[in-house]
Formats: C-alpha cells, sequence, structure tokens
C-alpha cells in the first residue's frame, strides 16, 4: 500500500468520513458524508497533489448566466473552486492539497469548506439545473 493512500486512508477513517469505495492500484478513494451533503467525493492521491472531486450537476442546456455566477461563488469558498468538467459538461468542486506535508487538520479543512459550499449555493445551484 503506498504512504501516501494509507496516510490519506487512515485521516478519512478519523474524520468519521464513510469510504464507499477504495481503488489501490489508482491511489483514489470514493467517499461520502451525506448528514453534511457530500456524496461521491473523489479523493484521488496522484503524487505530489491530492485532488478532491464532488461532482455537482450536469450543465443546463439553457446555462444563461452560470457561468459568471459560479466565477462569484468561487470569491465566497474558503477553499477549493466550483469548475467545469473537461468537456463543459459538468459543474463540480474541485480543491487540490499538497501530499507531501498533507495533515489531517488541512483535509478536513478541505472537506468541511466543500460542506459550508454546498449550504450556501445548493439552492441557487439548484435553481440552474432546474432551468
Amino acid at each position: 500500500m503506498s504512504e501516501h493512500y494509507e496516510k490519506v486512508q487512515t485521516y478519512l477513517l478519523e474524520l468519521g468520513i464513510k469510504i464507499v469505495e477504495g481503488n489501490l492500484a489508482e491511489e483514489l478513494f470514493v467517499v461520502e458524508d451525506e448528514e453534511n451533503g457530500i456524496s461521491n467525493l473523489i479523493v484521488d492521491c496522484e503524487a505530489p497533489i491530492l485532488v478532491l472531486e464532488q461532482l455537482i450537476m450536469e450543465v443546463p442546456e439553457n446555462s444563461g448566466d452560470l457561468y459568471k455566477r459560479l466565477l462569484q461563488m468561487n470569491s465566497d469558498l474558503v477553499h477549493g473552486a466550483y469548475t467545469l468538467s473537461g468537456d463543459g459538461k459538468f459543474v463540480a468542486w474541485r480543491d487540490t492539497l499538497q501530499l507531501a506535508n498533507l495533515d489531517l487538520n488541512e483535509l478536513e479543512g478541505s472537506i468541511r469548506a466543500l460542506s459550508l459550499a454546498m449550504a450556501e449555493h445548493c439552492g441557487e445551484l439548484l435553481g440552474y439545473a432546474r432551468a
């Protein structure tokens, strides 16, 4: 088991985050903390960084000012940013942390920032998704 994978797994378990799936070969986890609005969060040990990515919604056909609004919402975020998938079809939240000096508090801060972002912006993002 890789050192980074094992360290991240230990931290996730210490935080009480449910590991839905772990893939040692790919060095990634799929985790959830539904109580805090997190479902299928990808936690990927891509040395030298840890990538956290939460798919939020499909980009609606009539996206209106969604892109501008996502940039504005980014200024409210403590960690991470709202992004578009490579094909531009999905909105996601994404954060990166350095694996070399990753500690429990840093990982917890990033995950809690996602929970806070969902609490603050979920209603508005759902409005776009239904458009």
